[in-house]
């Protein structure tokens, strides 16, 4: 055997299909775990996706060894029934979603972003997505913003066409830096010839040790209308009303947070640099981060 043929034969080893799906030119949404989820925004839009359609088990998925470092995303020990103990490693998995009320269906990929190798990792989720039939994908993330949680979620996209973006009124992005798996995988999207946008949401700092149900909220209607997926999104808005509850009850016992979270939705306010006061922010931070704790 030459060499050749044994990368080959490596490669497609880290795939492993359960079944092929038989869908009806389905598209993708896409979300990964870590530096691309800010107050698990992302992969909250994803699972609850995918949970609306009551789709449990995966087709395929992608294996770990390859691609992470374990001491950094180390498996999981549970207890099952009967006490046996089961291991859960940070695979990538790929769930077949028929739709049922549309003439398309949905693929859903979720998993963590790998610690090695993005490029090859990237080209076998295109691999699996074009071997599913997927005509379009939509990526998911989500970032630390200076963004008040009373205001809309702001929606950025970046899309291998940019004249898409402009067609659903997102914000645009002049980011220029270091990026995560998200666009390196749209990356790998155009190189297949897929058209691909991804999706980022800005959730408060001042929030950010925890989940934010209302950017994932926003992610998932935006997503639904990008992939003209009919989705039913009561159950989260309900959750994310509960979320800004306790939010403006945190603000009630503070002035402080309260002037300070105003401060941040006038947009024709100005806030010079040496007027903030870094100890004074940690402490608001601190503050509602607890309380907010306290209540869950």
């Amino acid at each position: 055997m030459c060499v050749g043929t044994r990368v080959s034969l490596h490669a497609m080893d880290a795939i492993r299909r359960f079944h092929k799906p038989s869908l009806r030119r389905p598209r993708a949404l896409i979300a990964f775990e870590g530096w691309n989820d800010a107050c698990d925004a992302a992969s909250g839009a994803a699972t609850f996706a995918l949970g609306h359609y009551g789709v449990e088990e995966p087709f395929a998925v992608i294996e770990p060894d390859e691609f992470f470092d374990f001491q950094a995303h180390r498996p999981r020990v549970s207890i099952g029934s009967g006490g046996t103990r089961q291991l859960a490693w940070p695979t990538t998995k790929f769930y077949a979603v028929p739709v049922p009320d549309d003439a398309r269906d949905l693929v859903v990929v979720i998993g963590e972003e790998p610690s090695y190798r993005w490029k090859t990792f990237s080209r076998h989720i295109t691999r699996v997505l074009s071997e599913t039939g997927v005509e379009e994908a939509v990526l998911l993330g989500a970032f630390i913003g200076e963004v008040a949680h009373t205001l809309p979620v702001p929606i950025i996209g970046v899309a291998t066409d940019p004249s898409r973006v402009y067609d659903f009124g997102l914000m645009t992005s002049t980011y220029e830096g270091p990026t995560g798996i998200v666009g390196v995988l749209q990356e790998a999207c155009r190189e297949e010839g897929m058209p691909a946008m991804s999706l980022w949401a800005a959730t408060p700092h001042y929030l950010a040790a925890n989940p934010n149900p209302k950017a994932a909220l926003a992610l998932t209607k935006m997503a639904a209308k990008v992939l003209r997926l009919p989705l039913d999104t009561t159950e989260l808005e309900t959750v994310s009303a509960e979320f800004d509850e306790r939010i403006a009850e945190a603000l009630a016992e503070s002035d402080e947070l309260a002037d300070y979270v105003a401060g941040l939705e006038d947009d024709d306010e100005v806030i010079e640099d040496e007027d903030l006061d870094p100890d004074l922010s940690d402490d608001l931070v601190t503050e509602i981060e607890d309380y907010l704790r306290d209540q869950g």
